[in-house]
């Protein structure tokens, strides 16, 4: 089956002379949640942009279930449904005119059914005849979804879909995203919670610098580049590490009463049978130990840094 997005040799720089973006290629698989990570300035917001015929790109081309968006631009945009990191919403409207309209705005014919079923969706039915203003901000960003939704969209994108919201809400927004995909929905998501796309995405995409650097598999991605800890909780303290242990790459910690061996625990060998006979013979003794895998965070980080 053929992507419902692909971006193709995608660059951007602006009249002041920032390359926002430098030759991107992309392909989104149809149905999936995507999620593209990267720190500030990277150029998410720029290819969202663009994909969404917001703004030009300087070179490349995107093509949107075969539709290139700036030649097909209505065909592609139709397509779409974006809910922008800033919540722009017109507060004494009421929550169903507003979703309405917003469905009138792509030539659509009024479909009052469809309108309560995407209220009814994000749980807003029962706030249809409120006032925008008078909502949370976690409903006003389920109202920026049923905008986003109003025109039967086959692909969504939320750029930063939990900013500003508390954590109970955030997870909300997360069953609601995954409701979403279920229905067949495609969804491109960027955002700084990297436990965000830790719990949902099926594939993650990191960019920066204008530069996507690696797209993968999420368990992919934590199976090929996730590290374990050992943790080593000692009955004493070392103020040293003992030159015998040299070869473990061992690190303090807790004030030398924790030493923490990083290994691979895929590779063959893990090591830990002979550091464990090599910390007898330097006599040190521990208490207990524990293990930990390296989180999407660890891996961004490092990636980024890289």
């Amino acid at each position: 089956m053929p992507p419902i997005i692909s971006i193709s040799h995608l660059s951007k720089t602006y009249g002041s002379g920032l390359k926002a973006l430098n030759d991107v290629s992309l392909d989104i698989d149809r149905g999936e949640i995507f999620a593209l990570l990267g720190p500030n300035g990277a150029g998410k917001t720029t290819l969202i942009s663009i994909i969404c015929g917001i703004a030009n790109p300087s070179a490349g081309q995107v093509l949107v279930d075969g539709h290139d968006n700036v030649a097909d631009y209505r065909a592609a945009r139709s397509m779409i449904g974006l809910v922008p990191q800033e919540l722009h919403t017109d507060a004494f409207e009421t929550v169903w005119a507003t979703v309405s309209y917003s469905r009138g705005l792509f030539g659509k014919k009024a479909n009052p059914a469809y309108i309560e079923k995407v209220l009814r969706d994000l749980s807003l039915w029962d706030r249809k005849d409120s006032r925008i203003i008078t909502l949370s901000g976690g409903m006003k960003r389920r109202v920026m979804i049923a905008k986003a939704l109003s025109h039967e969209p086959q692909i969504l994108f939320l750029d930063e879909p939990t900013a500003g919201v508390d954590v109970e809400l955030r997870k909300g927004m997360w069953e609601v995203v995954r409701a979403l995909r279920a229905t067949g929905v495609t969804i491109i998501l960027t955002t700084h919670y990297i436990e965000e796309a830790e719990e949902m995405a099926d594939r993650i995409g990191v960019i920066n610098k204008g530069e996507i650097i690696l797209v993968e598999q999420k368990a992919a991605l934590m199976q090929k580049l996730g590290k374990k800890q050992l943790k080593l909780h000692l009955l004493g303290t070392v103020e040293a590490i003992p030159p015998q242990l040299a070869d473990y790459n061992l690190a303090l910690s807790e004030g030398g009463s924790q030493l923490i061996y990083t290994y691979d625990s895929k590779a063959e060998r893990t090591g830990i049978t002979g550091l464990l006979a090599a910390l007898r013979e330097a006599g040190i003794r521990f208490h207990d130990l524990d293990t930990t895998q390296s989180s999407l965070e660890d891996i961004f980080v490092s990636l980024v840094r890289a």
